[in-house]
C-alpha cells in the first residue's frame, strides 16, 4: 500500500514476527514513544491493513502429519457452480487454503489430515460427494521446505 511509510512497515514487520510484543517493546524497536506507536497500530487496524492477531500452531503437534495439495476441475465454470463449491469447502476444517486458479484446473486446495486413511475418509465422505466436480488430482507433500505467513513489508 503506497500510504505506508517506513515506520508503518517496521511496525508491521515486528508484529508479523511477534503478535504478542508489548506496545513498549514495539515502540522501542521502531523509534517512537508508546502513544504515537499505539495510534499507528490502531490506524493500521482500522484501515484493514492489520486484520487479526493469531497463534500459529504446529501441524504435526496436532497429529496432522499429511499435507495434500488437491487440484479440482469442475464440470462447469458458471458462477453459481463456483459459489456452491466455495461455500461447501469453506465449511470443512481440513481445507486450510483454497485458490481459484487459471489454467487446466479450477481450484487448488491445501488439505491436512492425520494419515492416509483420514485423507481417504475426507475424500470419500466430503469431496467426492460434491456435485459438479469433473476431476480431483491429489499431490502429497513429502516435506515442508518453507512456510511463512509473514508478508514482505
Amino acid at each position: 500500500m503506497p500510504d505506508l511509510d517506513a515506520i508503518d512497515r517496521k511496525i508491521l514487520g515486528h508484529l508479523q514476527a511477534d503478535g504478542r510484543i508489548t506496545m513498549q517493546e514495539l515502540a522501542d524497536k521502531v523509534g517512537l514513544s508508546v502513544s504515537p506507536c499505539h495510534r499507528r497500530v490502531k490506524l493500521l487496524e482500522e484501515r484493514g491493513v492489520i486484520t487479526r492477531y493469531l497463534a500459529t500452531v504446529d501441524q504435526k503437534a496436532l497429529g496432522l502429519h499429511v499435507s495434500v495439495f488437491i487440484s479440482i476441475k469442475l464440470a462447469r465454470q458458471k458462477e453459481e457452480d463456483l459459489k456452491r463449491f466455495e461455500k461447501a469447502i469453506s465449511a470443512w476444517p481440513e481445507v486450510l487454503e483454497c485458490y481459484l486458479m487459471t489454467g487446466n484446473r479450477d481450484y487448488l486446495l491445501r488439505v491436512v489430515a492425520a494419515d492416509l486413511s483420514s485423507y481417504e475418509a475426507f475424500l470419500k465422505s466430503k469431496l467426492t460427494r460434491l456435485d459438479g466436480i469433473a476431476s480431483i488430482e491429489s499431490s502429497f507433500a513429502l516435506s515442508q521446505v518453507k512456510y511463512s505467513i509473514a508478508l514482505p513489508v
